[in-house]
């Protein structure tokens, strides 16, 4: 049975306001789970200003890795 067809930019503006919310709407639960947690980790670090650097690159892939894994869902199901 194909998955359902989803959408790359929705899965995207998830991920900009929450870190993991894109990949728990692509299916990918764990991975989302431990995004929020990475993201909250990487943001206590702020404090040590050494989150200042890992956040936003974490931030970036996060918005990167939910878009492309939607493109590849809809890629494999046939949309």
């Amino acid at each position: 049975m194909p998955q359902p067809q989803k959408n790359p930019g929705f899965a995207v503006v998830l991920s900009f306001f929450i870190p993991g919310l894109g990949q728990i709407y692509n299916g990918q639960i764990m991975k989302g789970l431990i995004f929020i947690v990475l993201a909250s980790f990487f943001g206590f670090l702020t404090v040590f200003l050494i989150g200042y650097i890992l956040y936003p690159l974490f931030w970036i892939y996060n918005l990167y890795d939910a878009y492309n894994t939607a493109k590849r869902i809809n890629e494999r199901s046939g949309y």
